[in-house]
């Protein structure tokens, strides 16, 4: 298949971003020419979501490589090419107000990207269905109005299917259809039952943190009490580990399901971690999955983790992921495509657990974090075990000692109180960790089959598209080097700031 450059497609192109930070300041970046920019960012009015992109989004280190090729020409640069547009994905018509501005997007745009998702893995129930499954229909719908549209971008997650061994494929999921093959899903009914459950609440004069704590706890379902607190969510009753999971896998099925004749790309990456290369390597937006892991470790919160040391953690960085994105998007418009996409390193490039336990130990042991005192803390090896063994692991080091201390506390008129505290909130760190991240860092030696999008990258490589700008082979990655030089700092940093 023949793609050509992308830095020509991009051009003159106008396109609706909801999300996608990363996209937004590479396509500005290498193709300045691109017509316009559509923002979507929550926000009461216009000003407001200026506001919001001029602070959150233009105003952040990711963007001070464009700032400087611009230098005092950013300004009016941006002011051209960028519009914050006021709206939600959660209401109809992306929440809109005003006709004219809907009237003239409708009219213009070309390229709609959706990304934009409640990434919680312990949302409330109603708040994630309302952003990442109705938002993902919204914005669906917005863009089958399109006059122009050439093609909707969907950003997912590999991590929706089942936690199996083998190759895991780049396959649709259908309407109705469920990961424990034991019910059948209605979306219909779980968004009926979520309104109800809502609808009791505010009846009851209820106050906003009850609400919040009600539905995060909706449908929640406690397993083992030796894990403290360790709960599956709703979703587990169709087979999905958390809200996070279930709501995109209703979206992926909602778009697939409704997008009728409007070309749809639905990309799934895997865990995405700091940028590899540009705009400058080592950039990350906030703490998320292997940082939370790593931050725990470094302040000798975590020492034991459930997994199996020789299955593979797929990671992928941002830059890549964005890459990836914007080249299938090329192919996809010149109607030579696959319209499912995982972008992942597991089976190109895998990295095993044993490594980034290494990397964890080696770099903390190089640049250890500082505590209160300002004294460096010492590290120490992670143990890996099966879950059987997990659990034998916390009851040995954790449960008991606490419930002796307890008892000696009680008995020592509270002397022992703060030795109780902090075997408490050490239980509490390890069991958080791993009821949130386990489908994700702990997945069952899955490997995620990316043959759709190594297809467009050798059509990419043989057909014009510029590789040195928009390269996602992840065999191109040395994972020491990467996290040890690269992605370790930029967390760091990040948590610096």
């Amino acid at each position: 298949m023949e793609l050509g450059s992308v830095k020509h497609f991009l051009k003159g192109k106008t396109i609706l971003v909801t999300g996608a930070t990363v996209f937004v300041e590479k396509v500005l970046r290498v193709q300045p020419d691109v017509k316009k920019l559509y923002l979507l960012l929550r926000a009461s009015n216009p000003c407001s979501a200026t506001e919001r992109m001029q602070n959150e989004i233009i105003g952040k280190d990711l963007f001070r490589v464009l700032r400087d090729e611009l230098g005092d020409d950013v300004g009016s640069f941006i002011s051209e090419k960028v519009i914050a547009v006021a709206g939600d994905v959660s209401l109809e018509n992306l929440g809109i107000k005003y006709a004219n501005l809907r009237k003239d997007m409708l009219e213009e745009i070309d390229i709609v990207l959706h990304s934009a998702a409640s990434t919680k893995f312990d949302e409330r129930f109603d708040v994630a269905m309302r952003i990442n499954t109705i938002g993902a229909f919204h914005v669906l719908n917005f863009a089958k109005n399109c006059t122009k549209v050439v093609i909707l971008l969907h950003v997912s997650t590999a991590y929706m299917g089942r936690e199996s061994e083998g190759l895991i494929s780049e396959e649709p999921f259908q309407v109705g259809e469920t990961l424990n093959g034991f019910s059948k899903l209605d979306m219909d009914f779980e968004k009926k039952l979520v309104e109800k459950k809502l609808h009791e609440l505010r009846a009851q004069n209820s106050k906003e943190e009850t609400i919040t704590s009600e539905m995060r706890s909706f449908g929640l379902d406690e397993e083992d009490l030796v894990l403290i607190m360790l709960h599956t969510c709703v979703a587990k009753k169709h087979g999905w580990p958390n809200t996070y999971a279930f709501t995109k896998a209703m979206a992926e099925m909602l778009v697939e399901h409704k997008k009728e004749n409007l070309p749809v790309v639905i990309l799934r990456p895997t865990i995405v971690t700091s940028t590899y290369k540009e705009p400058f390597p080592g950039w990350v937006e906030g703490v998320r999955t292997v940082d939370s892991c790593a931050i725990a470790y470094c302040k000798r919160k975590l020492s034991c983790l459930p997994g199996n040391i020789k299955a593979a953690i797929d990671v992928i960085p941002a830059d890549m992921v964005v890459n990836a994105l914007i080249v299938a998007m090329v192919a996809s418009a010149s109607k030579c495509y696959n319209n499912i996409y995982h972008v992942g390193s597991s089976m190109r490039n895998p990295l095993k657990y044993i490594n980034i336990l290494d990397y964890f130990y080696k770099y903390f042991t190089k640049v250890p974090w500082m505590d209160k005192n300002g004294k460096p803390i010492k590290v120490g090896t992670i143990t890996m075990l099966d879950m059987a063994g997990f659990k034998r692991y916390i009851f040995i080091h954790y449960l008991l000692p606490l419930k002796g201390f307890k008892l000696l506390n009680t008995v020592c008129c509270q002397h022992f109180q703060k030795r109780c505290l902090d075997f408490n909130r050490k239980i509490q760190v390890a069991m958080r960790l791993v009821n949130l991240y386990r489908p994700y860092l702990f997945f069952n030696g899955g490997v995620f089959d990316d043959r759709n999008m190594e297809k467009v990258e050798m059509a990419a490589k043989q057909g014009g598209v510029e590789m040195d700008l928009f390269y996602f082979d992840p065999k191109m990655i040395d994972w020491e080097d990467y996290f040890m030089n690269v992605h370790f700092p930029g967390m760091v940093k990040c948590l610096i700031k």
